[in-house]
């Protein structure tokens, strides 16, 4: 299942939220992408407001890494407690156009694996046209730690792959 939108970014995050849970207190923003929490995760952005363009993928395996054309890729547990991962804006709440779960195995670990390109674009301004891209790919799987498939520095230098 696959379903692509644009999503409203406030103070450079948006969610993967388990039932609209936001549990600030306990996220890990170590590896400046993806802030897993005790109920879903942060996705941190480059622009501070505005839209990004946002793909969600459902899969039932860990897909192949495919990181060509994506400037950083980053995988982390997260838990869906109430079984309902959905993407949304933390100022407007759920993603309208991302009617689907992302936790189709209902409560349980989920891996998220979080693409993303642009980030760089408008560093910490506002962009009502959306200047970065997130795929965002979700499947079930016990929690393990995360695991760093592409930084930015990569992406730039292909020396480092």
């Amino acid at each position: 299942m696959s379903n692509w939108n644009q999503v409203f970014v406030n103070e450079g995050l948006f969610g993967v939220l388990d039932h609209g849970e936001i549990s600030t207190e306990t996220a890990d923003f170590s590896n400046r992408l993806v802030a897993p929490m005790v109920s879903g995760a942060f996705i941190l952005t480059g622009i501070n407001t505005g839209y990004v363009n946002v793909e969600t993928r459902v899969v039932d395996r860990r897909p192949d890494a495919d990181t060509g054309g994506w400037e950083e890729v980053i995988e982390v547990s997260v838990q869906a407690p109430a079984g309902d991962l959905k993407v949304e804006s933390l100022e407007l709440g759920p993603d309208a156009g991302s009617v689907h779960s992302l936790s189709p195995a209902g409560p349980a670990w989920y891996r998220l694996r979080v693409h993303a390109r642009g980030r760089e674009n408008l560093r910490d301004k506002v962009s009502i046209e959306p200047v970065e891209d997130y795929l965002l790919i979700v499947w079930p799987a016990p929690p393990t730690e995360a695991t760093i498939l592409r930084t930015s520095e990569q992406a730039h230098r292909p020396d480092l792959q």
